[in-house]
C-alpha cells in the first residue's frame, strides 16, 4: 500500500482525506452527532442559494471570522452547544471546503479529534494508495495540518501491515509524536494566533484533542456523510 502526503492536491484516485485541523475538519466531524449531512459550498452566496433551496443551517467563515448573516461560524466547540431540529448543515469555510471539490476516489475528512477512526477505516477502504491531504491557508502551507496529518498517518500504519511511507509522511508523523511540541506549534501557527485573537482559543485547544469521537466524514454526491460499515 502506498501512503503519501499532500498539499492542496491529491496524488490518489483510490483513498483520500483532507485535514483542515484550524477548525474545519474538526466542525465538519462533530457536526455529524446533529445533522445526517454536512454540504460544503464555496462561496457564502451559494450558501444563502442552498439554504433558500434545502432549509438547513448556515455555517462558515472568512479569515475566521463568522460570514455575516450567517447561523453559526465554522467553530466546533459552539456547534456542539448548538440546537437545531434541522438535518442539514451548509458549510462554507477559507480553506478546507474549498480543495474537497478537487479530490476523487474515497474522499474522508480527518483531523486530531478523530485520527484513529480515520486511519483505521482509511485502510479498510483503500486498494493501494492513500493520501492524506492538507488544506493549508490561502494556498500556503500550516503548521497544523502537517501535524495532523501525521497523527491520522500514525494511525493508517498502525491498521496496516505492509506500507510504503513517502518520506514526507514519515516526517509528519515523527513531528506529530510530541504532544506538547504539537501544542505550541498550533498556538502559535499563524491560523492559531488569529484565532486566538479572534476570541476563538476554546477552538484551538478543542481541536488538539486526540481522538475524542469515533466519527469520519465521507464525501459522497457532493455531500459530506458519516461513513458506516
Amino acid at each position: 500500500m502506498k501512503v503519501t502526503l499532500s498539499f492542496e492536491q491529491s496524488q490518489s484516485s483510490d483513498v483520500s482525506i483532507m485535514v483542515d485541523a484550524l477548525r474545519a475538519s474538526s466542525t465538519i466531524t462533530l457536526a455529524l452527532n446533529n445533522f445526517k449531512k454536512v454540504i460544503p459550498c464555496f462561496t457564502p452566496e451559494e450558501g444563502f442559494e442552498l439554504k433558500n433551496k434545502l432549509g438547513g443551517i448556515l455555517a462558515g467563515e472568512r479569515g475566521g471570522a463568522k460570514i455575516e448573516g450567517f447561523d453559526i461560524g465554522n467553530s466546533p466547540s459552539k456547534l456542539n452547544e448548538f440546537n437545531s431540529d434541522e438535518d442539514t448543515l451548509i458549510l462554507t469555510t477559507s480553506n478546507g471546503t474549498r480543495i474537497l471539490e478537487n479530490m476523487s476516489g474515497k474522499v474522508l475528512v480527518g483531523s486530531m479529534i478523530n485520527g484513529r477512526s480515520t486511519g483505521k477505516i482509511s485502510s479498510k477502504l483503500a486498494s493501494n494508495h492513500i493520501d492524506v491531504v492538507m488544506a493549508g491557508v490561502k494556498g500556503e502551507f500550516a503548521i497544523e495540518d502537517f501535524l495532523a496529518s501525521g497523527e491520522i498517518l500514525f494511525w493508517i500504519c498502525k491498521n496496516l501491515k505492509n506500507y510504503e511511507l513517502s518520506e514526507y509522511a514519515k516526517a509528519a508523523i515523527l513531528a506529530s509524536r510530541d504532544t506538547e511540541l504539537v501544542e505550541k506549534a498550533f498556538l502559535n501557527s499563524k491560523s492559531g494566533k488569529r484565532l486566538i485573537e479572534l476570541g476563538y482559543k476554546k477552538d484551538v485547544d478543542f481541536c488538539l484533542q486526540k481522538n475524542i469521537t469515533n466519527n469520519v466524514a465521507i464525501y459522497k454526491n457532493k455531500e459530506l456523510i458519516l461513513y458506516k460499515d
